[in-house]
């Protein structure tokens, strides 16, 4: 398994999103071939993937990179490990590359939020050192009430 840094959107990419992003999420839709450009080309994202022994798309993690007045935000989202591929250290490999990242970049900080049903990948999140905190999350609906 290898870890790879998306530089550009292909067919493979956007055939593997439709796959994973349903099981990461059951009310987002399938991202476009523009939207996973967009996010490959921005400046402040970094779109990581996990491949499998047979060159086969297996995970994938997006990191946030974000300047405020207070320095540079790392935030990791959408962490997404194929069924069929969970417990062989996927997931882990992910993490481990977006902090690598994110400190490289000059973050001093890397957040991420996860739901309490997702059990394995909060073990995972300890495992690798992630503290919970105590903190609100707040989420201002925009229109769409399934988002």
């Amino acid at each position: 398994m290898r870890v790879e840094l998306v530089r550009e959107s292909s067919p493979e990419l956007v055939e593997a999103m439709g796959r994973l992003v349903p099981q990461l999420s059951s009310s987002a839709s399938d991202p476009t071939e523009s939207e996973i450009s967009a996010l490959v080309d921005s400046e402040s994202a970094f779109l990581l993937l996990a491949r499998s022994e047979t060159n086969e798309i297996v995970g994938m993690l997006t990191l946030a990179l974000v300047r405020i007045p207070t320095g540079l935000r790392a935030w990791i989202e959408d962490v997404v490990v194929d069924e069929r591929a969970r417990g062989a250290g996927i997931g882990s490999a992910l993490v481990s590359e977006a902090i690598a990242i994110a400190r490289g970049e000059g973050a001093r900080t890397v957040d991420l939020t996860s739901r309490p049903d997702r059990a394995a990948a909060n073990r995972l999140y300890e495992r690798l050192g992630f503290a919970r905190r105590e903190t609100n999350v707040y989420r201002f609906n925009l229109g769409d009430p399934d988002r």
